[in-house]
């Protein structure tokens, strides 16, 4: 039985270039840089995108059960019983298991994982300063409600709220940075290996951060998204998404400036987050004996293409930070071959040497690890029945099937790293694009993507 703890770290809409070490100038990051240069970065982690306009609870889903997109029960809301858990594997051979903060795939499959947990989150996105939580059920119930008002400014309308504690004014990155280390702290910690699953609401959306962080950034010192448009070149069926909503049409550089800014300093926050977690585990001396994994589970627009959310299949959305940090892991090396955050499952198994589920989707990234050997040649991504993507070598082919037409883009990642510049009309492009669309076909059948826009199946059209 190995004796490696795990902590692992999940921040909520947090995408791949948001990490100083990682390349961005414009953020403040000095413990994720610390986490950088003591690990191994997967600068080519991804998400294939998502079956709900909600894009994290597939994605989480997906992680914990290393399940492919079109497995998944109810786009993740809940996870089947037949489908083994990454927390529940562990607690079979051995392991304590602790979860802390949110939660987003069923109180039956949180049940499954955990032997602990407190401050546990049953939802999507809440008000930061005031998370509805539990306290962990030995018997895994989580049924417990209040009533709240939606929106006592503007209605009477009265929910019933999953909760069962509330900490009044307490941020949510301090809420389940304190349960963490409270956690690390407890003398029964080392009786056996841990594995501490941590996941953050930050830096989703309300951007709320106490004011030390706010003052970090100014919105007249960042820059814009090199692909900034006030909106996108064309409609594709999301523009009443929620995530859309929240800045108007067309997108103004100032605005988008100052969303950036929030996001930055709720980034920065999480960062003295994680911070005071690694200082807790070198000052218990478990740190030397601890892999730690960090991730976020979707990236964001904020900007890019006129868009603001992660209803997409742009770079930009759909990857993500992956660091891997501990003993066996190569220190402040990279890796660009492509990975899906549902490998995650079966490589942690690797690094502690249990045997992983049978039937998992996730692929092992050990022979990435130790050899840089790619474990995946392409990537297939999907947001519900309306975009496909099939990325391989350089290039990248979106499909799109809208309510507003259809639409092809073709973009080279390697010129082209932003996705400005469609090159699927130009004739000198045109055999690729049908050499593309034939693998993205192929690929997609192959994970069982039989969604049906309007009646007909998605490739019919």
């Amino acid at each position: 039985m190995t004796n490696k703890n795990i902590v692992f770290i999940l921040t909520d809409d947090q995408r791949f270039d948001t990490i100083h070490a990682l390349g961005n100038p414009d953020i403040q990051t000095p413990h994720l840089d610390e986490l950088v240069a003591s690990g191994i970065s997967f600068e080519q982690a991804h998400i294939p995108g998502g079956t709900s306009g909600a894009i994290c609870m597939p994605s989480r889903a997906m992680i914990h059960s290393s399940q492919s997109l079109f497995k998944l029960e109810n786009c993740g809301e809940t996870i089947p019983k037949n489908h083994p858990l990454l927390g529940e594997t562990l607690k079979r051979a051995g392991y304590q298991t602790y979860g802390i903060g949110k939660w987003h795939n069923g109180t039956d499959s949180y049940a499954r994982s955990f032997t602990g947990g407190n401050q546990i989150f049953f939802g999507g996105m809440w008000d930061h300063w005031n998370v509805p939580t539990y306290p962990y059920d030995k018997k895994g119930a989580y049924d417990d409600t209040h009533k709240f008002t939606h929106n006592p400014f503007s209605s009477n309308t009265v929910i019933e709220l999953p909760s069962q504690q509330i900490e009044l004014g307490k941020h949510s990155t301090d809420l389940f940075t304190e349960e963490t280390i409270r956690f690390l702290t407890q003398p029964a910690i080392k009786e056996q290996p841990f594995f501490m699953y941590t996941s953050f609401l930050a830096p989703h959306d309300p951007r709320t951060m106490p004011e030390k962080y706010q003052q970090m950034y100014q919105a007249d010192n960042l820059p814009l998204p090199e692909n900034f448009l006030p909106e996108h070149s064309f409609e594709f069926d999301i523009r009443e998404q929620r995530d859309e909503s929240l800045e108007k049409y067309p997108r103004q550089s100032q605005a988008i400036k100052q969303h950036l800014a929030d996001y930055y300093a709720m980034i920065s926050h999480l960062d003295d987050a994680i911070g005071q977690i690694i200082t807790t585990l070198k000052a218990e001396g478990l740190f030397d004996e601890t892999i730690i994994i960090f991730s976020g589970d979707n990236g964001i627009a904020i900007g890019q293409h006129g868009l603001m959310g992660k209803q997409n299949l742009y770079e930009h959305s759909v990857r993500v930070p992956l660091i891997m940090a501990g003993p066996g892991l190569p220190q402040g090396e990279k890796r660009q071959q492509y990975v899906y955050l549902m490998d995650i499952f079966p490589t942690i198994c690797e690094l502690v040497g249990i045997l992983p589920p049978k039937d998992l989707a996730g692929k092992s990234l050990r022979p990435i690890i130790e050899n840089q050997e790619s474990v995946r040649e392409s990537l297939f991504g999907a947001f519900r029945d309306k975009i496909r993507s099939y990325k391989k070598d350089r290039y990248k082919l979106i499909e799109y099937r809208t309510q507003f037409g259809n639409y092809t883009q073709l973009f080279d990642l390697k010129d082209d790293p932003c996705e400005s510049h469609d090159l699927s009309q130009l004739p000198s492009y045109g055999s690729l694009v049908a050499e593309l669309k034939i693998a993205l076909k192929k690929t997609a059948l192959e994970w069982g993507d039989l969604d049906f826009p309007q009646g007909q199946t998605f490739w019919s059209r």
